[in-house]
């Protein structure tokens, strides 16, 4: 969304047989950083669902506060808007900031390059920029982010390549998460659909498992607007997901929009039930005709709009889904806290998955594979 237009792997395994067939890239076996295993997201080894609701700091970075504000629905993650110079330019200092405002309210910062918005798209983005333009971006600010794995996500960039070169999604993305691994970040790594985030065309959903291979430490992230108007539509992406074992959040949704009406009911209704992550966009600031996109009324956390109302009050809102904070500030379980997570049979006190059946180890090494990741035989 663009608020002015609509808007690791487990760990290093002693088999070194089995080493070899890990993903190279896959990242962290530190027990306290967010990061995936088994197509789920662990915090200090417990199972973690992000569930929150967007910021748009980089067009009113006076609204700081509006972190806490946040933080009082329920919410366990915030992801917010920055800039590497196509909305001004977010520096180091101001993103230092915003991960020490997220800490102190105990929730998960998914921070977001917006610059990437629609790239491709010369008639509505002709200023967008590249994936590549965005791990520079992520290098600028590299000293804000570094050493906050325990409490960071980095969205590489927000909703990259339009409808006009969507087919450029794959091999673009995995340039840029070697590019970022390369710079030395650590990070689970949130990848954003391309068509403009709705992946109408179902580049991501078909290449997901490929990128997947390359990197298991990474977060798929499908906006859902007018494409996504009815509940088989939502349950049928969701699940494409879901039953392949591999991580998805949907990072960006409302309930109307100038495209169509996205059946936010379902939305809610089933990224609960499957364990998936969901972000509402978003607090405040709209404009352009989609001003309702606003949970709250003029900054006000006390005044929540008929979305606001929805989104936190209503059925399978954040206040009624029993969320869990993430495990690095004392929440989550092996459960995730939401949903129904569904995969391997539990974790080990170290957030590895543990294999459904001893089978899936044949060496006998106690370490198995299953759902692209491995596990530890019980």
């Amino acid at each position: 969304m663009h608020i002015n237009m609509k808007k690791t792997l487990a760990a290093v395994v002693g088999a070194m047989t089995l080493a070899a067939v890990l993903p190279a890239t896959a990242a962290q076996a530190a027990d306290n950083s967010l990061h995936v295993s088994g197509g789920k997201i662990y915090s200090a080894g417990k199972q973690f669902v992000p569930q929150g609701i967007n910021h748009a700091y980089q067009w009113y970075p006076e609204h700081t506060s509006s972190i806490g504000d946040i933080a009082n629905t329920g919410a366990n993650t915030v992801r917010v808007v920055l800039s590497g110079g196509r909305y001004g330019t977010t520096s180091a200092s101001e993103v230092s900031n915003i991960v020490n405002e997220c800490k102190s309210n105990n929730l998960v910062c998914i921070l977001e390059d917006h610059d990437t918005t629609g790239y491709g798209d010369t008639a509505y983005a002709a200023d967008a920029k590249s994936l590549s333009d965005a791990v520079q971006f992520w290098k600028s600010v590299g000293s804000a982010v570094k050493g906050q794995e325990d409490y960071v996500m980095i969205n590489l960039g927000n909703e990259p390549y339009g409808n006009n070169t969507a087919s450029q999604w794959t091999q673009g993305t995995k340039d840029a998460i070697r590019q970022m691994r390369d710079a030395g970040f650590r990070h689970t790594l949130v990848l954003t659909a391309p068509n403009w985030g709705q992946d109408w065309q179902g580049v991501m959903k078909d290449n997901a498992k490929s990128v997947y291979s390359q990197d298991s430490n990474v977060l798929f992230d499908v906006h859902m607007y007018g494409v996504y108007s009815t509940a088989d539509k939502v349950k049928s992406y969701i699940d494409s997901f879901v039953n392949q074992g591999l991580p998805l959040m949907v990072g960006e949704f409302g309930n109307k929009h100038s495209d169509g009406i996205p059946d936010a009911a379902t939305i809610m209704s089933y990224t609960k039930e499957k364990g998936v992550g969901m972000l509402a966009w978003s607090w405040c600031g709209n404009t352009e005709g989609v001003e309702y996109l606003d949970l709250v009324n003029n900054w006000n956390a006390g005044s929540l709009s008929g979305w606001g109302n929805m989104f936190v009050n209503g059925a399978n809102g954040l206040k009624s889904r029993g969320i869990e904070k993430a495990g690095i500030y004392g929440g989550g379980s092996n459960s995730g806290g939401s949903g129904n997570t569904g995969g391997n049979s539990g974790t080990t006190d170290d957030g590895y998955p543990i294999c459904s059946s001893a089978s899936v180890d044949p060496d006998g090494d106690g370490w198995g594979w299953e759902n692209n990741a491995s596990c530890k035989v019980r």
